[in-house]
């Protein structure tokens, strides 16, 4: 039996697909209040003609902050994908992501520990690698360094990660991947979803910074193949492409049938528009539009390696164009 938690997040909906089109026991952690049905969308998105697939999936209440739920899910389980975290990058939300994403990846590993879990997959991301070094790609191998003017996020999921070194330590057989932006169908109003919510209806602005993107189905790809080979006590980039958020932003608009962007947004203009944000938000309790930290990786340049994903896992990345092409045509769930 296969445990997956974030069942109904982008990574873990897609994970759930691919292991019930593969005819695998599969389990999923949910929320009491969680809705499945945009996982039950996607499922219907990619198997239309299937409509058994998805109550393949046994659905168990529990939550990753609650240590007696999770060892009631982890009976009888013998695989672990951990994807439920939290994201977001306001400053208000960082203590809360410190007890979701580092205290729950504790629990899941405490508790696999204590039932016997023999494989187990963390859903990292490149936010918890280094940066890059004298123009050089980023690579599983980058150190951390200071955490000091790092993302609360980064924070979270750097920590996280020292969880489930901590349970390797204590016996646990672990892998881990750290995929940079992710692109696939699903909700358009958080994550990575609210670029092609924001384009959706047309957006002039662009900025020239340089990231990693990747189609969430190589992310799912590339999990199964890190738990099928048992690649323990490794992590693995997983990236598509390197690519401007210009070039993003432009197949984006295009799929949509609209012009692409033509308004360069500057440096200055987005630290005028995250400090807007933020006094913006003072009054209306609402988490910002758009952060410090959102505003400068939108500038910034890093390069991310896909080389051990390539030549480990056996994972060819599709393209951002391909990746753009079916988020687009899925629509939001």
């Amino acid at each position: 039996m296969i445990l997956v938690t974030g069942g109904t997040g982008l990574i873990g909906s897609h994970l759930l697909h691919e292991l019930c089109r593969q005819s695998r026991d599969v389990r999923a952690l949910k929320r009491s209040t969680s809705n499945v049905k945009q996982t039950q969308k996607l499922f219907h998105y990619y198997s239309p003609n299937d409509s058994t697939l998805f109550d393949k999936i046994q659905w168990v209440d529990g939550d990753v902050e609650d240590y007696l739920s999770l060892l009631d899910a982890l009976e009888g389980v013998e695989e672990v994908y951990h994807c439920a975290a939290m994201v977001s990058f306001a400053k208000r939300d960082i203590q809360r992501m410190l007890e979701v994403n580092v205290g729950g990846t504790a629990n899941m590993v405490d508790a696999s520990l204590e039932t016997g879990v023999k494989r187990f997959c963390h859903v990292s991301s490149v936010a918890s690698l280094g940066g890059p070094v004298d123009g050089k790609m980023v690579t599983e191998e980058s150190i951390w360094g200071k955490s000091k003017g790092k993302s609360g996020y980064a924070v979270s999921k750097f920590r996280s990660e020292m969880e489930v070194w901590r349970g390797i330590e204590l016996g646990l057989n672990a892998t881990m991947v750290n995929p940079s932006v992710i692109i696939g169908p699903g909700r358009w109003d958080t994550g990575s979803g609210q670029i092609f919510g924001t384009l959706a209806n047309g957006f002039p602005f662009y900025t020239k910074g340089i990231t990693g993107y990747v189609d969430v189905r190589d992310v799912v790809d590339s999990m199964i193949s890190a738990m099928d080979k048992q690649l323990w006590g490794r992590r693995f980039i997983i990236n598509g492409e390197n690519v401007s958020h210009q070039k993003v932003f432009e197949l984006i608009a295009q799929a949509n049938g609209h012009k692409p962007p033509t308004i360069e947004v500057k440096p200055w203009m987005t630290s005028v528009a995250w400090r807007g944000a933020w006094l913006v938000s003072q009054f209306t309790r609402k988490s910002p539009a758009i952060t410090r930290d959102t505003a400068n990786s939108g500038h910034s340049t890093t390069y991310y390696s896909s080389q051990r994903m390539i030549e480990e896992l056996g994972v060819k990345p599709r393209t951002i164009a391909e990746a753009v092409g079916n988020t687009v045509k899925a629509g939001p769930f």
